[in-house]
This record gives structure tokens, sequence and C-alpha cells, in this order.
């Protein structure tokens, strides 16, 4: 599974750029702001159907125009595939998978698999707990289906319930009904990502011991500020019910996967708060390698990577040992400069220069 080439037509600082792609690194070379993150944007886009930035759909669309399309091509076993996003300033947004219209985005996520690697992944083990929890849903929604519809349905029914929770005159039969409904979605989520957190904590620590030449044994657990009694979608159900006073109170819902978390320990020291920078970025990196084995497992597939500037971040032992750790996986790599030593251990692939929104020949 591989990206052959993709079309940018308005979107963010691309006017009209096609640019076609080798199986193995694809290394963008240019000094910063000139669009080398939006390519990999526009590649992230039309896996997932959404940016991996923070921002709404209509701030993709170039300055002055009033629509962005971005169109993928892929192959893998089967044969060439295609998938095309429309994005209007109006907010609309439609989405052809070969041609085809289709209605979700959840639609995309078997077509391609995509892990990336950002300054923000790196910060990952000291960030704040949204951060560790958008990692294991990125990942989850690649590879458990349902998970996706339980996760955007509880995110409806929590912002429903936490909106009339700020209401004056509460009718507790209300809240009962929004209740059962967090109840059933928070009770698979917790669930599934126990599992994912799990598996992960098996293989990130052998990634780490050898990362760290068995200096260090990497532990991972699931923290979740639902009981671990609270084993069926009954369990929390009652837990809602016994802390609906504090919630209409504080006016905000207290309990379940929203505020949850997950350890992430060495040699029993909480990288989190404790672990030097140092530490924080190869746990960081073993996490992120781990994703790839997941998806392989899983998948039966390589997944394609994003390296968006990470390599900057790095010190030149990390950023050897992380383009040793990568395989032969096709790579996308933005940089303002690559070090030599580095670029030796790289697969062979293409070298572009990006200015202005411009994607210079192969160089």
């Amino acid at each position: 599974m591989y990206i052959k080439e993709i079309e940018l037509n308005n979107f963010r600082n691309y006017k009209e750029q096609k640019v076609s792609f080798s199986k193995g690194v694809n290394i963008f070379i240019g000094k910063n702001a000139q669009g080398k993150t939006n390519l990999l944007e526009g590649i992230y886009l039309n896996a997932f159907g959404k940016s991996f930035k923070n921002v709404k759909d209509k701030e993709l669309i170039r300055f002055g125009e009033e629509y962005c399309k971005i169109k993928t091509i892929s192959e893998n076993e089967e044969g060439e595939n295609t998938t095309e996003i429309a994005i209007r300033n109006d907010g609309r947004k439609g989405i052809k998978k070969d041609g085809v219209k289709i209605k979700r985005a959840s639609e995309l996520l078997d077509r391609i698999y995509i892990i990336i690697f950002s300054p923000e992944d790196l910060r990952i083990v000291k960030d704040e707990p949204e951060k560790r929890r958008k990692f294991i849903n990125r990942e989850l929604c690649q590879i458990r289906a349902g998970y996706l519809y339980d996760l955007n349905e509880y995110n409806r029914v929590l912002k429903q319930r936490n909106v009339y929770l700020k209401e004056k005159n509460i009718d507790e039969d209300m809240l009962d009904i929004w209740d059962r409904q967090l109840a059933a979605c928070g009770t698979r989520i917790i669930r599934k990502r126990k599992q994912f957190i799990e598996r992960i904590d098996e293989i990130s620590r052998n990634i780490h011991y050898g990362i760290t030449d068995g200096k260090e044994r990497l532990a991972l657990k699931y923290e979740s500020n639902v009981p671990a009694s609270a084993n069926t979608e009954e369990d929390f159900y009652e837990i809602l019910i016994a802390t609906r006073e504090d919630d209409i109170r504080n006016g905000t819902t207290g309990r379940g996967p929203h505020r949850d978390d997950f350890s992430i320990n060495a040699d029993a020291i909480d990288l989190r708060r404790f672990g030097s920078q140092g530490q924080q970025r190869t746990a960081a990196l073993s996490l992120k390698l781990s994703e790839i084995k997941i998806i392989e497992e899983e998948k039966g597939e390589k997944p394609v990577l994003l390296l968006d500037d990470v390599l900057s971040e790095l010190d030149n032992d990390r950023q050897v040992m992380l383009i040793n750790s990568l395989g032969e996986n096709q790579m996308f790599i933005t940089t303002t400069e690559i070090i030599e030593s580095v670029a030796e251990k790289l697969p062979k692939g293409k070298y572009f220069k990006i200015v202005e929104g411009q994607v210079a020949t192969e160089i």
C-alpha cells in the first residue's frame, strides 16, 4: 500500500499542484512557512477526512478562493484507488471514493493507513491527558470497526448533557436518557482503549528496551476515572447516577472516558511528571513506533509514515535511531535540511524542494 500521487487545488498556499511520489522515501526540503506541512496535511486529509490540525474545514481553502480540492491516487495489491475531497467556503464538504460519493468520512478509514510523527507527538508524554487520548483515538479509529461511531456518538451526547447541566431547572428523566446513552457508548470506548493500551504496552516495552540499550523498562497502564469495578454498561450508568448531584452543581460531566489518561513509567518513574526531556522523547518515539507494528498486525498492511519536521526536534543519534526503525514503509519527510549521516540511512526515493507553495522538480 502506497500513495502514488496527490493533486491540490486552492488548498492552503497551493494554487494548483500535482506531485508523483516514490514508493520509498519522499523528502520535502524548504524554509519554514513554504508549504511543506500543508502537503502532508493534504495526504492526511484524504485518509481521515479531516486535518491533523485543530482547524475548521473552510480554513483549508486558499485565501480569496471559494473552494479547495484534494485528490490522491493510492495503490495496493488490488489496484489503484482514488480519493477526492472538495470543501466550499460555506462549510459544505463532498467526498468521493473511486469516483463515487460517500456520506461519511469514516468510509475512508480502510483505504490507506497513516501514522504521523510531528513535534506535537514528541510532546505526548509531557503534555496534558487530552493529547494522549487523541493518540489513542486516532489509532483506534483506523483499526477497530465501530470505534469512530462510538466516539462521535459519545461526544455528541456528552455535549448535549453538559449544556443541559447548566440549565436552572433540571429534569432528571431527561438526564436519565442521556446517561443511558453515555453508558452504552462509554463502556465500549473504555473496553477498546484498555485492550489497545495493553497491546501497546507490550510492544513499546520491547522497542524502548532496545532504544535505551536495556537501561530502561517502559510500562503503560490505562487510567480511567470510571472505577475498574465498573465492567458493564449498567455499572457505568449507576456511577453516572451516583455522581449526578455533583455534575449538576458543577455544570459538567465528571465521569467518563473524556477524562481518562494512561500512565507512562520507566522503572517506576512517572515520565509524564518526572522524566527528562530525553526520556520523554524516547518514550514518545517508542509509542509511535508501536503504532506501526499494531497496524501491520491488525490489518496486514504497512502504514504510510508522515514525518513532519520531526527530525529537527531530535539529536543526531535519535534521528538515526528513528530512521533505522522505520523499515520499508513509504515515508514522507519534511525538513529544512537533512544531515548527511541520516540521509545515508534512508531508503532510495525522491527529494523535492518547496518554495512558496510550489513543489520544484525532483532535486
